[in-house]
């Protein structure tokens, strides 16, 4: 085939465009490359894979994984094009950007800052159970929605009591003419209320008797049963309209939720050995000096799961056992504390590996509640975390120091997120009780006599 093609071209280059008859030697340079077929080859370097399980697994800084910075265009030697300068389109796509390597955003039922990630849809008669508990519709609605409504419960009740009021004035024959305040001397008229002129008077004395303001020129008087009636029942309404607004401000500014915003959770957890033992631990803090009363901690795992029966459950909880130091679940929470996890055979993080942390997927949620001792309001707060945001590997660092100079202890919020890697075995909890358990049973003085008489030949153990 070579042959054949150094002979096409042979035919080919033999004649020049002008007709004249070209030499041998200047076929030399077309005859060359096939004449050297190395010269073809092109020496290839292939890179690790960059994105491989192992090398995440063997630096855990470098996970979640980071997009590398498009190449300047000098790199690729395109510097000028036809005289100008050559501008290379922005790319999103980048040497360590790959199908498959960016990994998924995981779904997550409690966000970072507590709030749950939850819609509803298709509720029957949504507005009207809304509005039975108007109280807590209030309450729970954003601030715009809530002064709104405050507003228009005033508004709205001085103008329905100033039409009421005019229309008292208008059946009783104080609006005219003759019977008007600047009148009523000459014509002897008693009306319903003095100083009454139109429905401007009547609005303001809406406002007055509502607030019991009590300016003293416009005054109901005994001619009007109704007026009195009405004077009595505005009063009555204004009192509880007052209350019952004042409340919800005053609820809504002091509810639980907003004292949750002080209350911290570390951003990652860390799973790391503690006593032998690997432990899931996750740090917790008060920014606060007013202390939380009966601190309590709680977590759950959320996890699909499979039934006997074949069922798949998606959003499944399953309580994790946790505590502080050897406290248990109830702390004296005065300072930031480490929550730990034991991965024993009743965690059901047991058989789970780095690798499968890394690409399994669930969701640690984790409550802490108490009581504020300003307020005596029961908190909560919540926060989770998924599998990305667990480090395997690592401690976090202390964080309470002892200030001899102010002779008090101090707390570095600056680290509480810190944390440092140490050295953590990649296997299972199983796998690394498995091998402690083969390490114990070469080194008792059972196994070690045990062992020692199996070398024995059979004559030796005779004797």
């Amino acid at each position: 085939m070579i042959s054949r093609l150094r002979c096409n071209l042979m035919n080919s280059y033999s004649t020049s465009d002008d007709g004249n008859q070209t030499s041998p030697e200047s076929d030399k340079s077309v005859m060359e490359p096939l004449a050297d077929p190395k010269k073809f080859t092109k020496s290839v370097s292939i890179d690790p894979e960059p994105d491989s399980l192992d090398s995440v697994l063997s630096n855990p800084h470098s996970y979640p994984i980071t997009i590398i910075p498009n190449r300047p265009t000098t790199y690729y030697g395109l510097t000028m094009h036809n005289g100008k300068p050559f501008t290379r389109q922005a790319s999103c796509r980048s040497r360590n950007f790959r199908p498959g390597s960016m990994r998924k955003v995981r779904r997550r039922a409690v966000f970072k800052n507590g709030d749950c990630n939850v819609l509803q849809k298709n509720l029957t008669r949504r507005r009207l159970r809304f509005l039975q508990d108007m109280y807590t519709t209030l309450v729970d609605t954003q601030w715009r929605w809530t002064l709104l409504a405050f507003a228009l419960s005033f508004i709205l009740s001085w103008l329905i009591f100033a039409v009421l009021w005019w229309l008292i004035m208008y059946t009783h024959g104080d609006l005219e003419e003759l019977h008007l305040p600047h009148n009523q001397e000459e014509s002897g008229w008693q009306p319903c209320v003095s100083a009454i002129n139109g429905f401007t008077s009547c609005f303001l004395f809406s406002i007055e008797t509502q607030h019991t303001i009590g300016y003293g020129v416009r005054t109901t008087s005994e001619e009007c049963p109704e007026a009195i009636f009405m004077m009595c029942f505005q009063s009555i309404y204004g009192v509880m309209s007052s209350a019952f607004m004042a409340g919800i401000v005053f609820a809504k500014m002091t509810r639980a939720k907003q004292r949750a915003q002080t209350l911290l959770f570390s951003k990652n957890a860390v799973i790391c050995q503690r006593d032998g033992s690997l432990s899931l631990m996750f740090r917790v803090g008060d920014m606060r000096k007013s202390h939380i009363i009966g601190a309590g901690v709680r977590a759950q795992l959320i996890r699909t799961k499979t039934t006997k029966e074949g069922e798949v459950m998606t959003q499944h909880f399953t309580d994790l056992e946790i505590g502080a130091d050897d406290c248990g679940s109830d702390i004296f929470f005065i300072w930031p504390m480490v929550i730990e996890h034991k991965i024993d055979e009743n965690s059901p993080l047991y058989n789970m590996s780095a690798t499968d942390i890394l690409n399994d997927k669930f969701e640690i949620v984790v409550i802490l509640e108490g009581t504020v001792e300003s307020t005596g309001q029961s908190t909560q707060a919540r926060s989770s975390y998924i599998n990305t945001e667990i480090l395997w590997g690592h401690r976090f660092d202390p964080v309470v120091v002892y200030n001899k100079d102010r002779q008090a202890y101090e707390i570095d919020y600056a680290r509480f997120n810190e944390t440092t890697q140490v050295d953590t075995p990649l296997c299972s909890a199983r796998d690394l009780n498995e091998i402690y358990k083969i390490q114990e049973g070469f080194t008792t003085p059972e196994t070690t006599f045990t062992m020692r008489q199996l070398s024995l030949n059979p004559s030796e153990q005779a004797s």
